[in-house]
Order: C-alpha cells, then sequence, then structure tokens
C-alpha cells in the first residue's frame, strides 16, 4: 500500500502525463524516466509546479488476493463521486495527515486510506442498491445478513444447515431459498467457496504450513483440504504457493 499527493494544473495546460507504479514509483508516460524526485515537492508530494491549485491524492493497494474477488468483479473500472455524494471528514484528515512525518505515520494513513476506500464504496454502492452485487444487499436482510455474518465470523466453525438456520431463527428451506437468492448459492457452497478463497490469500501472505491453512479455514485434515483446493484451483496448496510466489 502507498499514498502520495500529486499537485497538476488546474488550468487548460495538459500536464505531462506519468505512470504510477506500484509503491508510488512515478515515470513519465513520454520517455519512461523517473520523475519520483524530480518532481518532489516534500513530504510524500510531487507534481510539476508548487503553485498550481489541484491536488490529486493517490492511494494503491499491491496485490490481488482471492478474497477481493467478489468486491473487483462487482465494480467498473472508474467509481466516480461527487463532492456530495462523497462527504466524509476522512479525506480532510488524510489529506492533512499526509504533510506529517512522524513515528507510526505510514501504518496510520494507511488505517485512513482504508477507511476511505471502505466508506467511498459503501456510498457508491448504497447509491445503487438494485443493481449491486448481491453479498452487498444480503448484508440488509435480516435473515441472510445475519447468516453470512456468523459465517464471516467464524469460518473455521463445522457449521451445518441445521445450525445455521437455527442460529438465525428460520427453517432450513427459507434459509436456503434466501441466501440463494441474494448469493447465488446455497450456504455450504458459500461457505466452501469463501474457506478456499480465504485459504488462497493465507498460502500467498504467509508462511504457514498446509495443514495450518487448513484448520484455520475448517479443514480437519490437510488432505481433505488439498483435494477441495485443486477442485476448486486446479493445482495443489503447494503448487499454487510456489506459482505466487514465483509470479
Amino acid at each position: 500500500m502507498g499514498l502520495t499527493t500529486n499537485t497538476v494544473a488546474d488550468t487548460p495546460t495538459t500536464p505531462p502525463h506519468v505512470v504510477i507504479h506500484p509503491g508510488g514509483g512515478c515515470t513519465s508516460a513520454e520517455d519512461g524516466r523517473v520523475v519520483s524526485d524530480e518532481w518532489s515537492l516534500g513530504v510524500r508530494t510531487w507534481g510539476d509546479d508548487p503553485g498550481r491549485g489541484c491536488t490529486l491524492l493517490v492511494g494503491t493497494y499491491e496485490g490481488r488476493g482471492e478474497a477481493s474477488q467478489p468486491l473487483l468483479s462487482a465494480l467498473p473500472g472508474v467509481v466516480l463521486l461527487s463532492q456530495a455524494e462523497a462527504a466524509t471528514p476522512v479525506l480532510a484528515v488524510l489529506t492533512a495527515e499526509m504533510a506529517v512525518e512522524a513515528p507510526g505515520q505510514r501504518a496510520l494513513l494507511d488505517r485512513l486510506l482504508d477507511v476511505l476506500l471502505i466508506a467511498t464504496l459503501r456510498t457508491w454502492f448504497a447509491g445503487r442498491r438494485e443493481e449491486a452485487p448481491g453479498w452487498f444487499r444480503a448484508q440488509h436482510d435480516p435473515v441472510v445478513g445475519r447468516a453470512l455474518s456468523l459465517l464471516h465470523h467464524d469460518v473455521a466453525h463445522p457449521w451445518t444447515v441445521e445450525e445455521l438456520a437455527e442460529r438465525v431463527g428460520v427453517s432450513r428451506a427459507a434459509l436456503g431459498r434466501g441466501f440463494t437468492a441474494l448469493l447465488g448459492s446455497p450456504p455450504m457452497a458459500y461457505l466452501t467457496s469463501w474457506r478456499l478463497a480465504l485459504a488462497a490469500d493465507l498460502l500467498v501472505s504467509s508462511d504457514a504450513t498446509v495443514a495450518s491453512v487448513a484448520r484455520r479455514v475448517g479443514y480437519s485434515t490437510p488432505f481433505s483440504f488439498s483435494t477441495a483446493f485443486k477442485r476448486v484451483h486446479g493445482t495443489s496448496p503447494q503448487q499454487y504457493r510456489r506459482g505466487q510466489a514465483s509470479a
């Protein structure tokens, strides 16, 4: 994750085009030269002219995990909110904190960026609720939303449809119908998919053993986990980890 501010022209003159890379490095689109140092204007700030009045706040997340795919696949290439729609004080706080250099500042900025992103996407989806993906609409359903929360809160629990239905106070049939209508799959099929997505991210982001990952996502043995993982991802957990590391 990284954050920078970019001060560019607010006049009809077109500013030079730049490419922002993972980690916040910036190069000229015309000749590929690195402009991060050349355009440096201070702490986490760069641009073509310090006197210009338009500032872009640039935040990047590096990597695309399996667990984030339902969100990413539901978004267009660009999400645009007007100032009125994006009325959150977080943006002003983040902008002010960008110029501060102090112990723990990177962690603080990362958390503020997380909050701003969540607030922005929540607002964007809420304004388009009928077009929003099922997992977003499910949060507002008193039965399915509760069931989804239980599954996410304790993914390793040996859930059954019977127990889940009892916990949310409806019949198995009613839970199955509502869950499938909103999420596109029955509760246990959704749980399996979510477990394996979390497992894939754990394999890449940690050095935990396959057996440990299996237990953390609710599989009693590495063998049952490997079988399920290979069925979904087309490769064993070990091969998946090696392939992602080399990529």
